[in-house]
């Protein structure tokens, strides 16, 4: 399979790289920075951003499926720029897609892109899509997902994945702030932690992605979202305590009410925003609910579909996390 992969130098984007090589596929990649590590594996290294059509055209060029996974996240900086990264990029690959006969296209969506402020439990992909502007990011990646599925049809088949809370070794997101925050004294719980999240081990979330560049080969998932986790949902206070032991750290006791949480992150966000900064705030109204309700979902139609298993268990993941924090610690010090 002749493959490209948008973000190939992301956390998920490097994974299913690396995962494509493995299995011997002619495989290119899409970034922003320069990636040497991927150059040494025999990848088509390409640089470029996806809103640059010029860029993407030449990337999606002679390929059998586009996983497109390069993304603005976060809960930080100005709405424009993630219409700009998560729309109008997305736009730019399902054209260059059309126009170069491009026959699949795989879309890293988000489960966010349901957000409720009630949260979700036990949620399928009947749960309408978000059209409230409290995160850019899940607001944009919504229009995405719209504008890829609404694209599928004889000549490109298309369909989105809504991983949850991608983790494992060489996350440079949610383990490494949570561990940073905790070393820091930072870190807080919100409403004791008590509610359910699904999460997705890093080695899943790139099964699933081949599993569906497969399905759309065999017409199984065209037109469709799918929600993906490790089926395995725990409290959040569960699965931050694992990954702080992970490493060598201890569990996070203080908590906030989820109220006291959502008006500093208002507070915040009008801070942050009239002083124009572009970094991220401690908390937002987002991430307060996103803490302090429960967001777990029903991933049968990704089994039945994509035939679809997570084959590495939430503890085996944190034992793997374990070793590789261990092994970075040493060949830090």
């Amino acid at each position: 399979m002749r493959a490209l992969v948008t973000g190939g130098g992301g956390f998920l984007g490097r994974a299913l790289v690396r995962r494509l090589v493995e299995r011997g596929d002619s495989v290119r990649s899409l970034a922003r920075g320069e990636y040497p590590a991927l150059a040494a594996l025999g990848v088509d290294v390409l640089r470029g951003d996806v809103t640059d059509a010029a860029a993407v055209a030449r990337a999606v060029s002679g390929v059998d499926v586009v996983f497109h996974v390069a993304a603005k996240a976060g809960v930080g900086g100005r709405f424009a720029d993630y219409v700009h990264s998560n729309l109008r990029g997305t736009e730019v690959v399902v054209a260059a897609c059309q126009q170069a006969g491009v026959p699949r296209l795989v879309y890293t969506s988000t489960p966010s892109v349901v957000f409720d402020p009630r949260g979700h439990e036990g949620a399928d992909e009947s749960t309408p899509r978000t059209t409230t502007k409290i995160s850019a990011y899940a607001w944009t990646k919504a229009r995405a997902e719209e504008h890829v599925l609404a694209a599928h049809g004889p000549a490109l088949a298309t369909c989105a994945l809504r991983p949850h809370l991608i983790w494992g070794p060489e996350d440079t997101q949610l383990t490494a702030r949570i561990l940073a925050r905790a070393r820091a004294g930072r870190l807080r719980l919100v409403a004791g932690g008590r509610s359910r999240v699904d999460t997705i081990y890093i080695d899943n979330a790139v099964d699933a992605h081949l599993d569906a560049a497969e399905a759309l080969a065999r017409g199984t998932a065209g037109g469709k979202a799918y929600f993906l986790s490790n089926d395995d949902p725990r409290p959040i206070a569960d699965i931050m305590g694992a990954m702080l032991a992970a490493g060598g750290l201890p569990p996070v006791t203080r908590s906030i009410p989820l109220g006291a949480a959502y008006a500093v992150g208002a507070v915040l966000e009008l801070a942050f925003a009239v002083l124009r900064r572009q970094s991220e705030p401690l908390m937002t109204r987002f991430v307060a609910l996103q803490l302090g309700t429960p967001h777990w979902f029903d991933i049968s139609a990704a089994k039945r579909d994509l035939g679809f298993v997570p084959r590495v268990s939430i503890d085996q993941g944190m034992a793997r996390l374990e070793r590789w924090l261990a092994e970075s610690a040493r060949a830090g010090a």
